[in-house]
């Protein structure tokens, strides 16, 4: 999820637990813990753009580190500060919320979570949020200003707060885990109705919204790609076929960078030619809407060129700006069709 969702669910999580005896400055503690887990972006000093998509979401986001660090700064807080008389089952609870709600949430979306680092490299996502969820975000956010104004001493108007903040985005929660067995029973039901051979299929919400859902199955070198959204008279979907290309990306497979790329896409790319050399779509993570057979569209993408000393380039490109056009073709979608 975005850094302001896991800031506020944080600050939300320290009153929850320790603003009766810490005030406002439990939703520091709350804050800290809950965006521990980001502090792996630092090692985007020191990796290729290519690696640091692997290692971030990665030790730092799996449970060990969770349970790891829950303990180890319940031992450093409860010795640093002993003045604000916490339990240790206070502490852990603080700390631990914070850290297991994180990557709870992140494991949510497509972009993939190292729960069983460093043991596994397998990463889980439920794809059940987009990266960028207002409905998730709005009500801890709206609780959160609402706890910073209303003083420390008006005790029940900071419970009703906190508590309505996160109920509020925990049935949220629960609605999109709904929606996703619901849109999952779709998409399989058009493609075997459709009789449409696959290995796989996949289905994750549209930017921003969980009403609209982008999909797309495999076959082999072939996938297709379609949208449902709930709000469809019709429980269909259009699909659109393509090749994956990739005879085009086998003369740099063996780049270290383009595996870390491979493997960070799970398999699931496309590739097409550049004048410059060649770029590598990530399927997962969706198209603009208006993609068509000799354009996809992805939003997620990696420019590959090769350079005059035989080394490669390996860099994300630039995502391109939502038009207004492409504004209007997502809301037009939404409504259904």
């Amino acid at each position: 999820m975005d850094s302001i969702t896991h800031t506020v669910l944080g600050a939300c999580l320290g009153e929850a637990v320790a603003g009766k005896k810490m005030g406002k400055k439990a939703m520091l503690f709350g804050i800290l813990a809950n965006n521990l887990p980001d502090a792996d972006v630092i090692t985007a000093l020191w990796n290729t753009e290519a690696h640091s998509l692997l290692s971030h979401r990665g030790i730092t986001h799996s449970i060990l580190f969770a349970v790891v660090a829950t303990f180890g700064m319940m031992l450093l807080f409860e010795k640093w500060f002993s003045k604000y008389q916490l339990t240790r089952k206070e502490w852990l609870l603080l700390i631990g919320s914070g850290l297991f709600l994180h990557i709870l949430l992140d494991a949510c979306t497509t972009y993939g979570t190292g729960w069983f680092e460093p043991f596994s490299s397998y990463r889980v996502s439920f794809n059940t949020l987009f990266i960028l969820d207002p409905l998730l975000s709005m009500p801890i956010l709206l609780g959160t200003l609402l706890l910073l104004i209303i003083k420390n001493s008006n005790l029940k108007a900071r419970r009703i707060i906190f508590r309505t903040a996160l109920t509020l985005s925990t049935l949220y929660l629960l609605i999109t885990a709904s929606i996703k067995i619901h849109v999952n029973s779709v998409v399989k039901n058009d493609l075997e109705s459709k009789q449409m051979k696959f290995d796989s299929f996949y289905s994750t919400p549209a930017p921003m919204n969980n009403l609209l859902w982008y999909s797309y199955a495999v076959k082999d070198e072939t996938f297709y790609t379609g949208y449902y959204s709930i709000l469809d008279k019709q429980p269909t979907v259009d699909w659109t076929a393509y090749k994956r290309n990739d005879s085009l990306l086998f003369p740099y497979k063996q780049n270290s960078d383009v595996q870390d790329l491979i493997q960070f896409c799970k398999h699931h790319y496309y590739v097409s030619k550049k004048d410059s050399g060649i770029m590598i779509g990530d399927i997962r993570f969706g198209q603009l809407i208006g993609g068509d057979q000799q354009d996809p569209g992805f939003v997620f993408n990696f420019d590959i060129i090769p350079q005059a000393d035989k080394s490669l380039k390996v860099s994300q490109s630039r995502f391109r700006d939502l038009s207004k056009d492409d504004l209007n073709r997502l809301m037009t979608r939404i409504k259904g069709i």
